[in-house]
């Protein structure tokens, strides 16, 4: 069976009015159907369009899916382009900043000036003659000052030592030229309390040099075994009387000792001439001290102990 209302009419001519291009219809995707449409209208007679109605026709007429495809290829492409610049931008600030911080090496002339290959140099910047200028404060070349009272920095006061003792590590920075190498300053001490009788000259020293600030074994022995038992726990041992507070000791009978007991007292001052002042005590003076005064050439002859 054949359905003729399925077929569209022959012969039927379509008109299009002149106003509805200024109306989006349904199907019209782009310039050309306007145009086409235009050409209907007018039967074939194409009318000139002027630059403000095809911008009016562009403006009314809907975008294509070509259109908006190609729109968003271009702006992808200018993004991607915007990234690429910004990223060179940024590698090439970071080459230079690498190149200002690590600069040749330097070579030097004749003369003894530093000259280098490098032909990067900041704008104004002072060249390498120029910043070897030499220091100067409150009128004198190559000194500090310090603080509002412009006293000069005393290098020589700064603590150097790893002493855990304050007082040894004073002594030390003082010592430093001529301490025994490989020194350890935080050695056994021996000390657990002064173990000595009272009176004894053992007794006296162990509570002076714990006045002073200084180390000293609680079973060190008579007094003529006291170096010999410093030594073993690692104090400093020789023949000059160096601090005040260092240990002297007396062998058996000498200048006078106890020929079995030897003796030991505390240095109380060193004189320029190298003679010594001592703080002693005995058995006999119940507690209280005495002084006596030795020649440089008696301290030689007798071992002394520092810290």
């Amino acid at each position: 069976m054949v359905h003729g209302a399925h077929k569209a009419r022959r012969g039927v001519k379509r008109s299009v009015a002149v106003s509805s291009l200024f109306s989006p219809a349904k199907g019209s995707h782009s310039l050309k159907a306007v145009r086409q449409a235009q050409a209907v209208a007018t039967n074939g007679a194409m009318v000139g369009l002027t630059p403000e109605v095809i911008d009016k026709l562009n403006e009314i007429v809907p975008e294509t899916r070509r259109s908006i495809r190609l729109a968003r290829e271009s702006e992808n492409r200018r993004h991607a382009a915007v990234v690429s610049a910004s990223l060179a931008a940024l590698v090439g600030a970071a080459a230079t900043a690498a190149m200002a911080g690590n600069p040749s090496k330097p070579s030097f002339n004749a003369s003894g000036e530093a000259t280098t290959t490098s032909t990067m140099k900041p704008i104004n910047a002072a060249s390498r003659s120029e910043e070897r200028v030499p220091l100067q404060s409150n009128g004198a070349q190559g000194t500090w000052s310090l603080g509002d009272s412009n006293t000069s920095l005393d290098v020589s006061a700064m603590s150097k030592s790893i002493a855990d003792n304050p007082q040894i590590a004073n002594l030390m920075d003082q010592d430093y030229k001529v301490l025994p190498a490989g020194f350890n300053p935080n050695h056994a001490t021996g000390d657990f309390g002064n173990n000595y009788e009272f009176s004894q000259c053992t007794w006296w020293v162990y509570v002076r040099r714990h006045q002073l600030g200084l180390p000293a074994g609680s079973q060190m022995g008579n007094g003529a075994q006291w170096a010999d038992t410093a030594c073993s726990l690692g104090y400093w041992v020789d023949r000059t009387a160096r601090h005040v507070g260092d240990i002297m000791v007396f062998a058996g009978g000498q200048d006078g000792s106890d020929p079995v007991c030897g003796h030991v007292a505390i240095i109380e001052q060193i004189n320029p001439d190298g003679s010594v002042v001592t703080s002693e005590c005995g058995a006999s003076f119940q507690g209280k001290t005495f002084s006596r005064t030795y020649t440089a050439d008696q301290v030689a002859a007798h071992q002394i102990i520092h810290y």
